[in-house]
Formats: structure tokens, C-alpha cells, sequence
């Protein structure tokens, strides 16, 4: 059975409809994405082709990216065997897309949707697929209604799989976005998960598109609701700050950019989820009872649909 090109077509079809929203977000005066296709010469380690649509200045979006990639590969890379051994060897394809958008104003959190499928094979073995993916929110200034909106929205989303999925994907979400050096989370949260095959392809492939289609209904009411709330240098400079998280995150720990990296792929797509403003101080504290240390106080993981 040759699934590529219903997983092909469902990531290129989730991509554009995402660039869509995001664009009437910004409105006729707004930014419009850049569309960068790109492709790897046959005569390299890693071949494929992909579509980076990219927004930076816009009017709501500092920045923001929305990639399709579809990679192949003679072996998977070390960020893909180390929990799974046995595929040590294996050539590989790979595709998906992947989100994120970084908002100007600090009041709108960043947000992240990753949702992807994977085959690996082996001359002497069956080939062996798995999905991944999830999406999380990352704010500077909490607003407890929004972080809650996020979450019962991921919860619906994959209600109809069984009432389990969602606090096992949220608890692992919990686990994975979490910056160990900092014994710090990187945000509130949202669902994670990975080398999902379990009840079949078809089930696995629905629970993945029912993870993307509903990042839009999950995220862009918060973008609507604070975009126009008036800031200033405070809250640029928090958000600055608060980013550097975020770029320490992607670069120590995320296994989707050291999968990127490792088997030679495109930086510029793989990096696109870096902000474009960022700051860092050495042993930084907010003022106690502050707007700023209300962040610090909630990123401790819980219940947030109690």
C-alpha cells in the first residue's frame, strides 16, 4: 500500500490553509508569507523537496513560518534511533509540516504545531511507519481563559480516539517542553506525541489530521482577543527575554531540529522557528508580585480543564 501520496496531500492541503488564516489575520494591510520551494539534488546524502511560506514584519506576525518538507534518506540520523535502536541502518522517508508564529505583541503567545509520518526500511524487513506531532503555547502574559480555551480544544480534538488520549498526550507534551538545564518548562503546555502506530494506519493517520486541523480553531481566537491590548518597552523587553527559552529549547533539546540537522537538511527551513528578536541576562529575576512573575508562577504543569 502506497500511503505517500494521501500523506502528501493532506500536509500540502494543511499548509495552505493555515497560510490562509494567518494572512486574514493580518487583513489587506497586514504581511503576506514569502513561498520559498526548495529542493535537495539527487546527488546528496538526503533528497526531497519542500515549501517554507515565511511572514516576518507583518502586522499581528513578527515572524512565523508554515513548512512542508518531504525528505528521504539512505539512514536515519541519531535523533531518530537513539530510543529506537533497532532502526539503526534503516533509509527513511519523511514528511510533514510544521508551525510556528511569534506575534509582536507580547500580550499574543507564540504557538507551535508539528504533525508529521515517518517510514523506515530495511532490505530484509518490512517497512515500519509511525506519526508524531502535537502542538503547545508559549505566553508571556498568562491569561487563564486562553490557556484553557487551548487545552479544551486539544482535548476535543482527540476525544473521539478515547478519554485517555488526551492526558497521556498532555502529560507527555508536559515532559517533552521542558528546558532540563533550566528545570523550567518552556510554556503551558498543550499535546505531544511520538512513533505512534498503535490500531492501524487509518486510526493513527486521523488522530494526526485531527491534531491539525484544529491548531487553527485552538490558537487564533487568542491572537483575536489580544492582538490590540496596548504595551510598551516592559513588555517587548520581558518578551525578549522570555524568548531566549524558547531558542535554548529548539536548540538543546528538540528532537525535530536535531533530526533536521543531523540528516543534512535545509537550515533555513529547519530554523525558521527561531524568533526574530531575542535577549538573555545573567541570573534574571522578576520583581515578586509583578506581571511578569505571574508567567513563573503557572508554568508548573496542571489541570488546566479542572
Amino acid at each position: 500500500m502506497n500511503t505517500s501520496p494521501a500523506l502528501r496531500d493532506y500536509f500540502i492541503g494543511l499548509q495552505q490553509s493555515l497560510v490562509a488564516v494567518f494572512e486574514a489575520i493580518e487583513g489587506s494591510g497586514g504581511g503576506r508569507f514569502r513561498v520559498d520551494c526548495w529542493e535537495k539534488p539527487a546527488d546528496e546524502a538526503l533528497t526531497g523537496h519542500g515549501r517554507t511560506a515565511i511572514i516576518e514584519g507583518g502586522r499581528v506576525f513578527e515572524r512565523g513560518g508554515v513548512a512542508f518538507s518531504n525528505v528521504a534518506g539512505a539512514a536515519l540520523p541519531p535523533a531518530a534511533t537513539a530510543k529506537r535502536p533497532e532502526l539503526i541502518g534503516c533509509s527513511f522517508e519523511a514528511m510533514g509540516v510544521s508551525v510556528v508564529v511569534h506575534p509582536e505583541n507580547p500580550y499574543c503567545p507564540t504557538a507551535h504545531l508539528n504533525v508529521r509520518a515517518l517510514v523506515a526500511s530495511k532490505p530484509t524487513q518490512s517497512p515500519v511507519w509511525w506519526f508524531g506531532g502535537g502542538m503547545d503555547l508559549t505566553p508571556y502574559y498568562p491569561f487563564v481563559e486562553d490557556i484553557r480555551h487551548f487545552h479544551g480544544v486539544c482535548r476535543a480534538a482527540l476525544s473521539r480516539f478515547g478519554d485517555d488520549v488526551y492526558p497521556r498526550y498532555k502529560k507527555w507534551c508536559d515532559e517533552y517542553f521542558f528546558l532540563k538545564h533550566r528545570n523550567e518548562a518552556r510554556g503551558v503546555g498543550g499535546v505531544f506525541f511520538d512513533d505512534l502506530n498503535e490500531g492501524g494506519f487509518e486510526r493513527c493517520f486521523a488522530l494526526t489530521r485531527a491534531v491539525g486541523n484544529s491548531f487553527a480553531a485552538a490558537y487564533l481566537p487568542l491572537i483575536e482577543r489580544r492582538q490590540h491590548q496596548p504595551y510598551g518597552e516592559r513588555e517587548r523587553d520581558f518578551q525578549a527575554y522570555r524568548r531566549g527559552r524558547y531558542v535554548e529549547f529548539n536548540l538543546v533539546w528538540d528532537r525535530g531540529t536535531l533530526f533536521g540537522l543531523q540528516s543534512a537538511g535545509r537550515s533555513e527551513s529547519i530554523l525558521m522557528s527561531l524568533p526574530p528578536l531575542v535577549k538573555w541576562r545573567y541570573d534574571w529575576q522578576p520583581e515578586p508580585g509583578s506581571a511578569e512573575a505571574e508567567l513563573y508562577e503557572i508554568l508548573s504543569p496542571r489541570d488546566w480543564l479542572e
